[in-house]
């Protein structure tokens, strides 16, 4: 993986300077009446008064780091009294922490960000070889999202899904609201690969199955325009479980956007219109999906081989039951505790790949 810079290259901090110049501007703007008295402007300057204070008080506390380091070091270089150097050097060592973490949270504040970071999103994930294990392993993919959002204590909602026959997914698709919530798990999108042995196999012989996920973030309604007239909506008979009622009301929704080609099926709910809700919910942010993969291309076809492109044909990550090991082969970080990041442990895998992505775009901008 690539290592960032102690100290703060001089492109970032001149990027920094010309940043916190807007803060006196913007105070000035939230003293205005006519601001005062539009709710809008005054909610869209507050938060940026309050992102840039931020990263002013957190520059502050890297300028300090800086000063407590160059005063170790100057000790340590003239002085030879034994307790004042070893003071000096335990004054460097946590000067230099102290630089390394407030580098990194200050370069992850300037460096161009994903518009799409802070939304919610919404996750498809399908069988794809391996027949039933591969819907077995679906299953357990899902709950390791489902059990990591709830250590986040963000909320999900299952929007759709088909049990397969042993237990496992034949598809299911799933919102989850948080903070952030498509920056953690953007990276996730691709091919999952699996070893191990199914529980169909009488042999005790391993096989490798492999799941797809599809990471969306959720569009608005004012990020995509749906003409009604180009949707074919459709109403059927549940085919899932939910007793007489789903089976003799035509609750399921079925809709079809006629440009694209694109259907989407939900029937999970009692209620035709939730049935109804959710299908558009998907629809729009696979319409969104659609469009900045578009853009992305447009503007530059490499990126489809970088971290976070979400290409579906590569295999991203491959968990090894008999080793008990789980290898992300896009940074070559492996970990040896299966029972803990399908349960939800996702945390160093996604601590390592935003690092990475932050690294990559220092060395596209070439600050580093």
């Amino acid at each position: 993986m690539v290592q960032f810079p102690l100290m703060l290259p001089d492109k970032l901090r001149a990027k920094l300077t010309e940043t916190l110049a807007k803060l006196p501007a913007i105070e000035a703007q939230l003293a205005d009446p006519a601001v005062l008295s539009d709710p809008s402007a005054l909610q869209r300057l507050g938060k940026q008064h309050a992102e840039l204070t931020e990263l002013r008080d957190l520059y502050a506390r890297y300028q300090h780091a800086e000063a407590q380091l160059r005063e170790a070091t100057q000790i340590l270089e003239a002085d030879d009294d034994p307790d004042l150097v070893a003071l000096a050097q335990e004054e460097r060592e946590t000067a230099q922490k102290q630089l390394e973490e407030y580098g990194r949270a200050l370069t992850a504040r300037l460096l161009p960000r994903d518009p799409n970071d802070e939304r919610n999103v919404i996750m498809e994930i399908r069988p794809a070889a391996g027949g039933e294990e591969a819907a077995l392993f679906a299953a357990d993919l899902a709950r390791m999202y489902l059990r990591f959002a709830e250590r986040k204590g963000w909320k999900y909602e299952v929007m759709d899904a088909e049990p397969s026959d042993l237990g496992g997914y034949k598809y299911i698709v799933f919102s989850i609201q948080g903070d952030g919530a498509y920056s953690h798990l953007k990276h996730e999108s691709g091919v999952h690969r699996v070893q191990r042995v199914p529980v169909t196999e009488s042999g005790g012989r391993i096989h490798t199955s492999t799941a797809t996920v599809a990471v969306l973030p959720e569009a608005e309604e004012v990020d995509v325009v749906i003409n009604p007239q180009d949707l074919v909506i459709e109403t059927y008979r549940s085919s899932g479980p939910g007793g007489q009622h789903m089976q003799k009301n035509e609750t399921a929704v079925r809709i079809t956007h006629k440009p694209t080609g694109l259907i989407v099926a939900c029937q999970d709910e009692r209620s035709q219109l939730q049935n109804r809700e959710r299908a558009m919910r998907i629809l729009r942010a696979r319409l969104y999906e659609m469009e900045q993969e578009r853009l992305r291309a447009e503007r530059d076809q490499q990126r489809r081989t970088q971290i976070g492109t979400g290409e579906r044909s590569e295999k991203i990550r491959t968990y090894n039951f008999p080793d008990q090991r789980i290898t992300d082969h896009r940074i070559g970080l492996t970990l040896h505790d299966m029972q803990g990041v399908l349960d939800g442990d996702l945390q160093p895998f996604i601590d390592a790949l935003q690092a990475e992505e932050q690294a990559r775009k220092l060395e596209a901008l070439e600050i580093g």
